[in-house]
């Protein structure tokens, strides 16, 4: 497919596999408009300004998420309000929502919107969500960036809210190199997304701007990328269950390690696979183990830093009990690609447990 793009020299800006791989996103998600962009990060950006967020709005968003899902609401002058994580799935606790939401519509400063994101590719509650954004008339953007072939309630992520972003970054499930997708049920949300990534230019026989557009749309050639790998997105899914399944055999036993538990209404693409690691129980702290690793050759990661903890956000408001502190501070991403392999997979397994001193794996 990527070499019938290159035959084809519909290379850049846009061509017909733009178009194909949009119908195909829009279809695999449920959408009924998709727009395919240069970035996860750029879908949120245009997400904020089809809502018409700017300066001295307010947006709330979880605390626990990479920064991209709320540098969007920076971008456009609005303030971001962190809501800490429910304990049980790290994504944004519908608890606290409610009670900002209510307090908020107490006081008539309503946010502009809420922006809710499928974290480690596990869809938020959005049983609770939903209803309750509705009753408030607050719109929600789901970064679903983590979680394409995920679902809830037999919904796909990347169904939910007024406007959605998909990532293809290289990290992802599946990956474009660098490329995202804004996916609504909206055609105009979906026309006006389109016209701001393409410079807002007016069409006519010279370049005309009336206002300030970005360059924001995803080549062809990238774009036949995107549709080679969404044609094994199933298999990737089950390649990364496959992986986290394994570690939870073999780690899951090792008492004050834990994993986050299976999500009975939905299912989960896997993408991380994430620790926490007791600090009580271990003389190795998640940073410790992760430096084992290192030295190892092996790659892991910590949990994603609270955007309530980082400099740029210093002093923002905020609704927290202390949870999304808490995966920080003892959670650890441990290598989870498609393609690590059974034999790569034991040398981490062996090598985590080197690190917590619980030696090898008593096979039953």
């Amino acid at each position: 497919m990527l070499l019938d793009a290159l035959d084809s020299n519909w290379l850049a800006p846009l061509g017909p596999d733009v178009d194909a791989f949009e119908r195909e996103i829009a279809e695999a998600t449920g959408s009924a408009c998709a727009v395919a962009v240069s970035s996860g990060t750029a879908a949120l950006h245009l997400a904020m300004r089809l809502l018409g967020i700017g300066p001295g709005d307010v947006v709330l968003a979880p605390t626990l998420t990479f920064i991209a899902s709320v540098a969007a609401v920076t971008y456009v002058g609005a303030e971001p309000l962190f809501i800490d994580a429910d304990p049980t799935t790290w994504n944004i606790d519908p608890e606290l929502l409610e009670a900002e939401l209510v307090e908020r519509a107490r006081m008539g400063t309503l946010p502009k919107a809420v922006v809710v994101v499928d974290l480690y590719g596990r869809c938020a509650d959005y049983d609770r969500i939903i209803p309750l954004c509705e009753h408030y008339g607050v719109p929600i953007v789901e970064d679903a960036a983590e979680a394409l072939g995920a679902s809830w309630q037999g919904r796909p992520a990347g169904s939910f809210g007024v406007i959605r972003a998909l990532s293809f970054n290289g990290n992802k499930i599946i990956t474009t190199s660098g490329g995202g997708m804004l996916l609504t049920d909206d055609p105009a949300h979906a026309a006006r997304a389109q016209h701001l990534a393409r410079q807002a230019q007016v069409p006519g026989p010279h370049y005309e701007h009336v206002e300030v557009g970005y360059n924001y749309r995803l080549s062809n050639l990238l774009a036949a990328l995107g549709r080679a790998q969404l044609r094994t997105l199933g298999d990737r899914v089950a390649a990364k269950q496959a992986v986290w399944s394994r570690y939870v055999d073999e780690l899951g036993e090792v008492a004050g390690l834990s994993f986050l538990p299976a999500e009975d209404r939905g299912s989960w693409n896997a993408w991380l696979s994430t620790v926490t690691i007791d600090p009580s129980v271990f003389a190795a702290t998640p940073n410790d183990v992760r430096m084992f690793l290192e030295a190892l050759d092996i790659e892991a990661r910590a949990a994603w830093k609270p955007m309530h903890l980082q400099p740029v956000y210093a002093g923002a408001a905020s609704r927290l009990h202390g949870v999304a502190e808490r995966a920080f501070r003892h959670g650890l991403c441990l290598p989870s690609g498609a393609g690590l392999g059974e034999d790569g997979q034991t040398r981490v397994i062996a090598a985590v447990r080197g690190a917590l001193g619980v030696g090898p794996v008593e096979r039953r």
